[in-house]
């Protein structure tokens, strides 16, 4: 037995561009989800993630380490927490200075009414 589709509603594929156009008196927000200096900062450190742990490997094994590949592989590890520490460092200040810029703008919005 088959079911009979109800022919009156549409499905999202099939909705016009209207149909989700802002409404009269609203305005459309089209900016991204995330700011572009966010996006490169995470490029940054992950170039930085892929590139100081390999090239304090390879710098150390021979030069500093005299061919011992552990110790060499230690501070590569080392390296990439250093990196990852840093990335949380620079998030958590990111974040507060976001916060700080909306309790001013909450401030300023205050004094002019």
């Amino acid at each position: 037995m088959t079911t009979r589709r109800i022919v009156s509603e549409k499905t999202v594929l099939e909705r016009d561009d209207k149909d989700f156009a802002p409404k009269a008196g609203e305005k459309s927000n089209i900016t991204p989800a995330v700011p572009a200096h966010v996006i490169y900062k995470l490029l940054g450190f992950t170039f930085a993630m892929i590139v100081a742990p390999i090239g304090t490997y390879f710098l150390t094994v021979d030069t500093v380490f005299k061919g011992n590949s552990t110790w060499a592989g230690a501070s590569a590890a080392i390296m990439a927490n250093v990196v990852l520490i840093g990335y949380v460092i620079v998030a958590f200040q990111e974040d507060q200075s976001d916060a700080l810029e909306a309790a001013e703008k909450e401030k300023e919005s205050k004094k002019t009414t």
